[in-house]
């Protein structure tokens, strides 16, 4: 299944898909030294969202998120890329800065469509692109 979605942060992604159906705090809900979701509300509690492609329906929490994302990024446990239902400045500026690949508004339902171990490309050139392969 391909569909299109709003480029937020350029790049290229994929890997293996995390799925959270609850917003997310850059700063608290994430471990910043291991990627791992600590906020025990979290519908992924415990699991880490390092080097995969995160998919959340949208950022909440404090501008230091921003600096999170870049934090995470420099320790190696940053996700490969996010696909959100919509972005907000704390997490767009935190992709663009970490050099993460951020697509948004996808014209799915990506909280539907994508299951955590799915495969996932995310294309944000000219051009978003959300490619899911089902596990």
């Amino acid at each position: 299944m391909r569909f299109r979605a709003r480029v937020i942060s350029r790049g290229y992604a994929e890997g293996e898909a995390i799925v959270s159906r609850k917003p997310v705090s850059f700063l608290g809900d994430v471990d910043p030294e291991s990627g791992v979701i600590r906020d025990r509300e979290s519908d992924i509690f415990g699991e880490s969202v390092a080097g995969k492609i995160f998919v959340f329906p949208e950022g909440r929490g404090s501008t230091v998120g921003t600096y999170t994302l870049l934090r995470m990024k420099k320790a190696g446990c940053a996700p490969a890329g996010i696909v959100m239902v919509r972005s907000e400045a704390i997490v767009a500026v935190g992709a663009i800065i970490a050099g993460i690949p951020l697509v948004d508004m996808p014209e799915a339902d990506v909280l539907e469509v994508i299951e955590s171990g799915d495969h996932v490309r995310v294309f944000a050139e000219r051009e978003g692109w959300v490619e899911v392969e089902k596990r």
